[in-house]
């Protein structure tokens, strides 16, 4: 299978048609089109973009997904809620940057509403499905992009993740979900969760598509080390509930490489001030809108933020720098901490949601709190996809580790 890279230097070259590829974009999303990973095809733009192509820039004719919380100029602008029915006005950053490389923007992947859940469950379509077992969860909140992409839509999806929804989603769908550190790639034109969370990331197939893709589209440089890294292996109880596949692959995985134990920061307190953070600004988000038509689920989360206290808020603020300096403490000493992505396999879309979430948010909330990169890649496991999850000071650093881990499977 051709690389990101290798696709753009093929239509460069005048060797590799953008139609083409775009043509056969369409063909796979309308041939797995029972997933409902994708919420609007937008075949008659897509074709336009390609035949009009001028075959140059890094991301040359690589047929690409937006997730659909992020605005694109003419597209429908709904954010997966039945309370929405509007069409872009503009491209958001991203998407301007995505064309500005030669991207082509074939249309909008599912999302769980408003970016507010962690399943992928809840949208105005319907659940999107897990292309390993329709009948199994994709989670969330960027379901669809990871899903298009295991599916083999398309190479490179956007997602967003404000609690893990680009590496949760990775995890279960099999794939790569790089979540950088904070303002690498831009939030403008995103609807909001919450401002002081919310990143947007990339979804791919490999390590190595994922760095290329985010270095096309923000200043991060490439990795160029292929030295052995040191690599931390998480200790913190929470972070080692597994269940008995993922406790497997997570085993025979990390017993290959040299670690050292770490204790990250005190995951109780870490994930509840995140929750404090996150909480009033979903709300503040959502204040003048009517929750009437919001999924049961979204409704039930925006009244528990509501219980939020403004002191509570503000303490989380505090507490969010003293948690980032013990992880900056951590890390000073590795260059990248491991941890499941994941606690388990895809669950049922039927599952019970509380208990859902838990076993899906539990290793993913730290890195979003304290800004740092985070990458989920998939490792080898019986049935199912299982996650492991890079969490580095840098872009560059999580890179690094991504690759050679990368390599060695």
């Amino acid at each position: 299978m051709r690389t990101l890279e290798e696709t753009a230097a093929l239509v460069r070259d005048g060797r590799l048609d953008p139609v083409l590829l775009v043509e056969d974009a369409l063909a796979r999303a309308a041939a797995v089109e029972h997933l409902n990973a994708i919420v609007h095809l937008d075949r008659d733009g897509a074709r336009a973009a390609a035949a009009a192509h001028d075959r140059t820039g890094t991301l040359a004719g690589v047929p690409v997904l937006v997730k659909e919380i992020i605005e694109v100029e003419g597209l429908p602008y709904r954010c997966g809620s039945a309370s929405m029915d509007e069409a872009g006005r503009q491209d958001a950053e991203i998407v301007r940057r995505l064309r500005a490389a030669g991207a082509i923007v074939i249309g909008l992947s599912h999302t769980h509403e408003f970016a507010y859940g962690c399943t992928g469950t809840s949208n105005r379509v319907g659940p999107c499905r897990n292309p390993h077992d329709p009948a199994r969860m994709t989670g969330g909140s960027s379901s669809g992009s990871a899903a298009a992409v295991a599916a083999g839509v398309v190479p490179l999806a956007i997602g967003t993740d404000t609690a893990g929804s680009v590496r949760i989603p990775a995890a279960l769908c099999g794939v790569v979900g790089f979540k950088p550190t904070y303002n690498t790639l831009p939030t403008d034109g995103v609807f909001p969760l919450s401002q002081s969370l919310d990143h947007v990331g990339v979804l791919t197939g490999t390590a190595a598509d994922a760095i290329y893709a985010l270095t096309a589209l923000s200043s991060t440089a490439r990795p160029v080390s292929a030295v052995r890294p040191r690599l931390g292996i998480v200790t913190n109880s929470e972070y080692l509930q597994l269940s008995p596949v993922v406790l497997s692959a997570w085993t025979a995985m990390v017993e290959r490489f040299g670690t050292v134990e770490v204790q990250l920061p005190d995951w109780s307190t870490s994930f509840s001030t995140a929750a404090n953070l996150q909480g009033p600004e979903a709300v503040a988000n959502h204040r003048h809108r009517s929750h009437d038509a919001y999924q049961p689920d979204v409704r039930q989360r925006l009244l528990e933020a509501a219980q939020v206290q403004p002191a509570d808020y503000e303490r989380a603020k505090e507490q969010a720098a003293v948690i980032t300096a013990e992880l900056n403490a951590v890390l000073a000493d590795v260059d990248a901490v491991l941890t499941p992505t994941v606690l388990t396999t895809a669950p049922p879309i039927t599952a019970a949601d509380l208990e859902v979430r838990k076993q899906l948010l539990t290793n993913t909330r730290l890195a979003n709190l304290t800004r740092h990169a985070a990458v989920s890649l998939p490792i080898p496991a019986d049935g199912l996809p299982v996650g492991l999850q890079v969490i580095a000071a840098s872009n560059e650093q999580a890179a690094a580790v991504a690759c050679w881990i990368e390599a060695q499977r």
